[in-house]
């Protein structure tokens, strides 16, 4: 029996993560334009899956507006019934009996009245159909409209109970004065009620460079001055300070034109209201930063010394005089 010496350990070497944020390196070069949209969504697609409406159709419904999910919701149910109501015209006259007791003239609104009481089975009342093919078109109906209200509602719980974070970048990036020198820097505020807490920022660089007369695209996380926050009560303003050890230093708008840079935005905070982690995405393109800029105040006056911010300041900028962020400051030279 052989006893393994514990002194000779052969541990595997430890796993690096690739800086290519799992675009993978031959989609990194591939790709012309950005890689996230404003809103966040990956600037991609996938074919050979099919349509996919269904599921489609349901994240559609999960990001709507309230507004714009009820008009929908509202809209099909109205087209729905309307179809019904068609049906039950295109039977006849006979095809529905007593709908002369409800003192509606127009023929049409009497079968859609029909249609949305058997639809939502309230009950039809006076009204009945005659004959087997109303009966079955009635039949039909009554299985198609509680399982449509059914989709209905699962949509509507589905909404209320889906933690959600929803953000406020600012419209630009800038490359504003930072202590003696400069940092790229863009705000975010949270537009939800509900609170947020240990709020984490990452920042990625994607841009090209030439390497021995060979032009690639490389990623490199730039290092904030601060990554995360307890509370997020008003709004932070996210900046990276530009050093002589930053990948930006010496970086000029034509050089970063020159690059077509494109800062990736990753935010992850913990949602108080369901206890779960949720996030955010975001991406600011070279010609998305503004230069010879900073930023205006975000504050407003609070009652009884509250602390207040208005969130229509959030992409005002101030003008600063000409060149004055263009040029490499001195803390971006090499040591």
């Amino acid at each position: 029996m052989t006893i393994p010496d514990s002194g000779d350990t052969h541990s595997p070497p430890p796993l690096t993560e690739p800086g290519d944020l799992g675009f993978g390196r031959v989609v990194a070069q591939a790709v012309r334009g950005r890689f996230l949209n404003r809103d966040g969504r990956p600037n991609s697609k996938k074919y050979g899956l099919g349509a996919q409406r269904a599921a489609r159709f349901y994240l559609a419904a999960l990001d709507a507006g309230w507004t714009a999910f009820f008009a929908w919701m509202f809209g099909i149910l109205l087209l729905v019934n309307g179809f019904f109501a068609l049906g039950y015209l295109a039977l006849g006259d006979g095809a529905l009996r007593g709908s002369e007791l409800l003192g509606l003239h127009d023929p049409f609104l009497r079968a859609f009245a029909f249609s949305v009481e058997v639809f939502t089975t309230t009950g039809t009342g006076v009204m009945h159909p005659f004959g087997a093919t109303a009966n079955w078109l009635a039949i039909f109906e009554s299985f198609v409209g509680p399982i449509t209200l059914v989709i209905a509602f699962g949509l509507l719980i589905a909404r209320l109970t889906r933690p959600r974070m929803r953000l406020g970048f600012s419209d630009s990036a800038v490359i504003a004065p930072y202590e003696g020198g400069r940092g790229l820097m863009f705000r975010i505020v949270n537009l939800q009620p509900g609170e947020l807490s240990d709020v984490q920022v990452r920042l990625n660089l994607a841009r090209f460079e030439d390497f021995d007369g060979v032009r690639e695209r490389n990623f490199h996380e730039l290092a904030l001055e601060r990554n995360s926050v307890e509370l997020f009560t008003l709004h932070w303003t996210v900046v990276h300070p530009i050093t002589a050890d930053s990948p930006l230093a010496g970086v000029t708008p034509e050089r970063l034109a020159d690059s077509q840079a494109e800062f990736l935005v990753f935010v992850s905070a913990l949602e108080q209201t369901f206890s779960t982690r949720v996030s955010a995405r975001s991406s600011y393109l070279w010609d998305e930063v503004r230069w010879d800029v900073k930023f205006a105040s975000i504050f407003a006056g609070g009652p009884d010394g509250v602390m207040a911010i208005d969130v229509d300041r959030l992409s005002r900028t101030e003008r600063l005089a000409e060149g004055a962020t263009r040029a490499p400051a001195a803390l971006e030279a090499a040591r």
